[in-house]
């Protein structure tokens, strides 16, 4: 493996080093330095010489002596590594310091080279006047070590500790060591949450018995192989700051020395601490979790968090460094919690970096100097000795805890609050509290203390064996109940924030000052003149480090090593979810590549290719990746909807593909060729300009990839076709006809069914091997269109035609609902920019981009079907309809509209929209000024009868033709006076006589009364029409 030095960052370091030398007082007037490394051992340990190894040269070089004066830098090393520096001379001398290399005979001390370095120590200034900096507190081992030490001490020359002053040089840190810094607090806060939380959470649930210890080697474990939680850094880079610690059961230590003993895990109070280095680099972060925390542990928990918080906020640039401490103090004093000041440690933190533990910046009460920014701080308030009093007449003894928060802490310049690196280990009392009893043992168990274990911790209830598989604790139940809540909060808002928009798009429209006014050509925004947010105070998170889109910014923000990054949609090229057991996998690709605009305008800048996020909540990765599917395609819609295109073009004549075409055989059109015979299946080809289908009688129909608007592909699962379908930018004719959807499919199965094979059992092998044989071919027949439809799409459309932002795109299954758009029910399913029925003709292809408003017509709780009415931006279109919705998909249409963006209202009675569109056209103005679409929130007040004899809706022919009993819900609701009156008669005819009595009442009538022959060619007549039922006739029984 071959070594390098950076000489650069050598260069600039080393200048760092000398002027704090100069200024600072925290040298003890050292007018040389003399820093030895000796042999290298197996146990984590923090020397400062091997820090300033690290910082320099980026490696820990041992067995190696460093002298320096004010003017040169000595070094004593083997020859490898003076081989190494040998080409840092120039960044030496550009620092104004001269670089002198002693190469170190091999096996051997260097004892001779050392009179050279001493010489040096001693010519660095006048005699009795030389004062070498050294570091007393380490002990190096190896035979070149010790060797000096013994010279040096035989040389009669005044020493004195360094290391604060060699601490106070690197404790600013660059660019990249903050980097270093924050990747190392993602890992040890990932593995924090994602790993030992759940394992203690497992252990808790289970009720079993595990020691710390064996839980700390699975966390130091994970640590070192990160992927097992889908943390991908560079395995060479990292390392465990500090072996991991659980500590429970009444025995806390809070520092990080402590270690895990080997107790088994008790159920009370639980204290996690986990350290990470990267590229040397350290973080560590500290938590408490409670397992039925009692009232005063929640009150002491709030306080201490306070304490935390206030102790973080005063970490700003140029403050005292004791102002955290004081801080902190103060936090406790003000919320009444005076009595845990005394429970708390000498610091509330340190410095942090290449060492784990920086003393010279202590944040203690009487620290002195400042804050500056660079600065990295382990941030940690501990309350240790805290009791919990038996309960009043019990026996058992004192409950002893402690309680922690640590975090990593970047100081930022400017006077900005400081960031938190290890946000995304969460400090809410939901998440780290945990009532595991039921409430009747809960009631019982009030202020009981537990002795169970030998630490002292609450005994906790025992657990229903049948309960364990499928229990969730209270803690998560609450959660999910908040973020329910918080997401109808933010559908709501969102519902709110659109009628400002869709008001201000119709006004557009009808003045001609939308969009469509003007000739734009092709060409869009640049995506390199994008700007997602114009500072960070703009980006709106919702406090959590998970993916996020941001839809009127038009971003998705996501974690990257514990700081929300925002990419503008239009930088995404696709996202993908892969589920693998409980867990989900986001996979976002960006543009990149000769053919993305970026790259001509910036060629020497790096793209990001792509990120993997690994998620907990498979129905939270879910939605995301739909949300930024469906955003960047409305994104990529709506530009291209900026972008004129000509109404009526000729069509461009098809260029023959040179190279490999893909095509799929076996294919019938729809819509199909006129004329007589037999209709051939064909085959569809893709070429270099568009699609060709050709038929089994050399019929051709072509399609070109620019008059493309949507292309979809439906794979066959509940249908028996498979299809990839097209709706067109312009019409195109097919045999005589013109249309603008094309569609190419395959049957999966036969659509006919025999008689015979009808009345075949349910065991009979011959139906068994038949139905293997379909869903063989349904599979195969899918798996081939994907990959068609997948190499057009890579090989083709991205590789060729990146302008068109051509996609196909696949429905959304589990959002799909049956309704009526033409003639008959359908199953109607959305994708990502269009609502969509492909099976049936006519098909139904509505975009979304092109939809104004829609309303929920007929939504009530005694009706089992509504209608969706769709009002499109262009007011000349006649609105569209999807009638006779059952109600039950009612949520999950407005949840969709809402995530695409779409304003929607409910109304009890269908509303005549011929007449309404004509007002809202005749005056826009004022049509916005009494406040635009919000006329349709208004609320029904009416009677239901009066809201239907206002209604003119009328129904379909399809609908008065339904013999149907659940159609009567379907038809106007004009219909619904005759069925009122009819009611009537039913109740008026309860008891009326049956069809025999009838017949007997009705000779009587006619031979009493000796009816005219008009009345007696008119009785049969009526009773002809009343055969149907007796509650039609009028006569009731005497």
């Amino acid at each position: 493996m071959s070594y390098s030095i950076d000489a650069a960052v050598f260069g600039k370091r080393l200048q760092l080093l000398y002027d704090d030398w100069k200024t600072s007082p925290s040298w003890n007037g050292a007018t040389a330095l003399a820093i030895v490394t000796g042999q290298p051992t197996e146990e984590i340990r923090y020397y400062t010489s091997s820090s300033l190894h690290l910082w320099l040269l980026g490696y820990e070089f041992t067995d190696t002596i460093l002298v320096l004066t004010k003017t040169e830098l000595h070094a004593l090393a083997g020859s490898k590594k003076t081989d190494l520096l040998g080409p840092l001379a120039p960044a030496a001398e550009a620092a104004g310091v001269k670089l002198v290399l002693h190469t170190k005979p091999r096996k051997e001390d260097g004892a001779a080279q050392m009179q050279s370095l001493l010489d040096a120590l001693k010519g660095s200034g006048e005699v009795g006047t030389v004062t070498v900096g050294t570091l007393p507190k380490e002990k190096p081992t190896g035979a070149t070590a010790e060797a000096w030490l013994a010279r040096l001490l035989q040389a009669d020359l005044a020493t004195v500790d360094a290391s604060a002053g060699l601490a106070h040089a690197m404790a600013v840190k660059d660019e990249d060591e903050v980097k270093n810094v924050k990747k190392a607090a993602f890992l040890a806060s990932g593995v924090l949450t994602q790993f030992m939380v759940k394992e203690i959470e497992g252990v808790i649930d289970n009720e079993e018995k595990v020691r710390h210890s064996k839980i700390a080697e699975k966390t130091e474990d994970t640590i070192l192989n990160p992927s097992k939680i889908n943390i991908k850094l560079k395995a060479d880079a990292i390392d465990v700051a500090y072996p991991p610690i659980l500590q429970s059961g009444g025995t806390y230590d809070p520092k990080l020395s402590a270690g895990s003993n080997d107790d088994t895990l008790s159920y009370d109070v639980i204290l996690c601490q986990v350290g990470a280095r990267y590229a040397s680099y350290c973080a560590t972060v500290g938590r408490t979790l409670f397992v039925n925390p009692t009232p005063r542990q929640e009150a002491e928990y709030a306080a201490l968090r306070a304490a935390h918080a206030a102790a973080i906020a005063a970490l700003v640039e140029g403050a005292p460094l004791s102002a955290a401490h004081a801080a902190a103090v103060a936090a406790l004093d003000e919320r009444g919690q005076g009595a845990l000041v005394e429970a708390l440690g000498k610091n509330v933190g340190t410095g942090i970096g290449l060492d784990l533990r920086d003393g010279s910046c202590a944040l203690t009460a009487t620290a002195a100097g400042q804050v500056r920014a660079g600065t990295t701080f382990h941030v940690a308030v501990a309350a240790t000795g805290l009791r919990q009093p038996a309960p009043d007449g019990e026996e058992c003894a004192e409950q002893t805890y402690a309680i922690l928060l640590a975090d990593t802490v970047v100081v930022r310049g400017g006077g900005q609050s400081p960031e938190v690196a290890t946000i995304a280990a969460s400090k809410d009392w939901e998440e780290v509290a945990y009532f595991l009893n039921d409430d009747e043992e809960e009631e019982e168990a009030e202020g009981e203390g537990g002795s169970g274990g030998k630490g002292g911790g609450r005994t906790l209830q025992p657990l229903d064996p049948q309960d364990l598989a499928g229990r969730r604790s209270q803690r998560t139940e609450q959660v999910d109940f908040r973020l329910r809540d918080e997401e109808r909060r933010r559908q709501q808002e969102n519902q709110e924030a659109l009628l400002d928009r869709v008001n201000q798009a119709t006004l557009n429209m009808l003045t001609k000052q939308g969009d469509g006014a003007g000739g734009g050509g092709r060409a869009g925004r640049k995506v390199s003149d994008i700007v997602a947010y114009a500072s960070a105070a703009e980006m709106a998170t919702n406090g959590t480090l998970t993916v996020q889109t941001d839809t009127r910014k038009e971003c998705i923000l996501v974690p990257i090593y514990g700081v929300m990054v925002p990419f503008h949609v239009l930088t995404v090229k696709n996202a993908t979810l892969n589920q693998d057991g409980d867990h989900a996998f986001i996979r976002v690709t960006f543009n990149y590549g000769g053919a993305y605009e970026p790259t001509a305008k910036f060629p020497g800048a790096a793209f990001l290719k792509e990120l993997t996020f690994r998620s907990s909540d498979p129905r939270h990765a879910a939605k995301v990746v739909q949300e930024i599917k469906t955003m960047r395609s409305m994104v990529l819609q709506r530009d291209k909807e900026h972008a004129e295109r000509a109404t009526l073009v000729a069509q461009e004549r098809l260029i023959r593909g040179k190279a490999r075409v893909y095509s799929l055989p076996d294919l019938w059109m729809r819509p199909a060729f006129g004329g007589k015979g037999r209709k051939a299946a064909g085959e569809l080809q893709a070429h270099a300009n568009g699609f060709r289908y050709t038929s089994g009688r050399g019929e051709e129909v072509d399609v070109m990839y620019r008059n493309i608007k949507h292309a979809f592909f439906q794979p066959a699962q509940n249908e028996m076709i498979t299809l990839v379908h097209f709706h067109l930018i312009h019409p195109i004719m097919v045999g005589k006809k013109k249309t603008m959807d094309v569609q190419f499919y395959t049957e999966v199965m036969d659509s006919v069914q025999t008689l015979e094979a009808g009345r075949r059992s349910a065991h009979d092998p011959d139906e068994i091997e038949d139905e293997q044989r379909e869903r063989e071919r349904r599979n195969q027949i899918n798996h081939q269109f994907s990959q068609f439809v997948k190499r057009v799409q890579t090989n083709i459309w991205e590789r060729e035609f990146p302008d068109l932002n051509l996609e196909f795109e696949v429905p959304f299954r589990e959002l799909g609902f049956d309704g009526v758009p033409a003639r008959t029910t359908c199953f109607i399913m959305p994708t990502v920019n269009c609502l969509v029925e492909l099976t049936e003709m006519p098909f139904t292809v509505i975009t979304l981009a092109e939809v104004n408003v829609v309303n929920l017509e007929r939504v009530g709780f005694n009706l089992r079907n509504f209608d969706l009415v769709i009002i499109w931006k262009d007011l000349d279109r006649d609105v569209g309809r999807i009638d006779a919705i059952q109600s039950k998909a009612l949520d999950t249409i407005k949840d969709w509209l809402t995530s695409v963006d779409i304003k929607y209202y409910e109304s009890k009675v269908n509303l005549n929209w011929k007449n309404i569109l004509k007002s809202i056209k005749e005056d826009p103005e004022g049509f916005i000024h009494s406040g635009g679409w919000s006329f349709l929130d208004t609320s029904q007040t009416d009677s239901e009868e009066e809201a239907e004899e206002e209604s003119e809706f009328s129904p379909t022919e399809g609908e008065e033709e339904s013999d149907d009993d659940d159609s009567s819900e379907d038809e106007s609701l004009v219909d619904s006076d005759e069925d009122e009156e009819g009611s009537d008669f039913d109740e008026e005819e309860e008891e009326g006589m049956d069809w025999d009595e009838l017949e007997k009442e009705a000779a009587r009538e006619d031979k009493a009364h000796h009816h005219s022959e008009d009345e007696d060619d008119e009785r049969p007549r009526k009773r002809k029409g009343e055969g149907g039922a007796a509650a039609g006739s009028k006569r009731g029984r005497h």
